[in-house]
């Protein structure tokens, strides 16, 4: 069995420790100085501790799940060795930053917080990326591999994503409202259907153009509707959301480059 620490167990160390858990493939330990945030992750993980560099003295992989501005200082109080795997997740936490200050593989990935449910999209660098890893991240999703100089536009994507996506789930539900639905029919039919269309995209041959064709009968209503989306500025609108969470990533970065 492998043996995970994640340190830090806030929304995303969170999801992670509860993704994991579902598989029964893991032993798992918690890690964080606020123990409230250690017993909101007590039922998924198999151990809880204050003490980091107690709690991954055993581990294969250690997560490093916390903000980017703390991840120094915990990686000082860290003693890992080279026969050791750490995953960062902070956002714009460069990989080489992370690597002069351990001895263990270090591999930077962006996932999401769909870990949690097994549904999570994830970058990760192909640099430090071992076959170890790559079966956790498999347990908790979809990830893609890729060049570092790709992860700030992966972060946007996949990263902040989930946001953008229920921004749109909420549009659609309030249409629904709108027409006369109660609010929790409207967003079963909203959050069903986009969670059906996302599978049909990753499952099918079929690129998206073709698949909008595919929903869209001549002179049905589908048709209708595209058309106004068409007509509008909404996927000039999505790009601009993704440069800016782009750009944002890029601004963290760059914080640990004057380092």
């Amino acid at each position: 069995m492998t043996r995970v620490s994640v340190i830090g167990c806030g929304n995303m160390g969170g999801a992670f420790l509860r993704g994991l858990a579902r598989t029964d493939a893991y032993h798992l330990t918690a890690i964080d100085l606020d123990p409230e945030a250690r017993e909101s992750v007590a039922d998924a993980a198999d151990e809880t501790t204050d003490d980091a560099d107690a709690g991954t003295e055993e581990a294969d992989i250690v997560v490093l799940a916390v903000k980017p501005d703390i991840a120094e200082p915990v990686l000082a109080d860290l003693d890992l060795s080279a026969d050791q795997q750490l995953v960062t997740l902070a956002a714009g936490l460069p990989r080489e930053f992370v690597a002069e200050r351990t001895a263990a593989s270090v591999v930077r990935i962006m996932p999401n917080l769909a870990a949690e449910t097994g549904d999570m999209a994830a970058a990760a660098t192909t640099d430090g990326l071992t076959d170890e890893v790559r079966e956790l991240l498999g347990d908790l999703g979809e990830f893609v591999e890729v060049d570092e100089s790709l992860m700030d536009v992966a972060t946007a994507v996949n990263g902040s994503g989930p946001a953008f996506a229920f921004y749109l789930i909420d549009a659609m539900k309030r249409g629904g409202v709108d027409g006369g639905l109660e609010p929790e029919q409207a967003e079963t039919l909203a959050a069903q259907t986009f969670k059906g269309a996302a599978e049909t995209v990753l499952r099918d041959d079929r690129s998206v153009d073709e698949l909008i064709d595919a929903v869209c009968s001549p002179n049905g209503t589908t048709i209708e509707g595209m058309e106004v989306l068409w007509d509008s500025d909404a996927d000039a609108a999505v790009a601009d959301a993704v440069a800016a969470a782009e750009e944002r990533s890029r601004e963290l970065a760059e914080a640990f480059d004057d380092e």
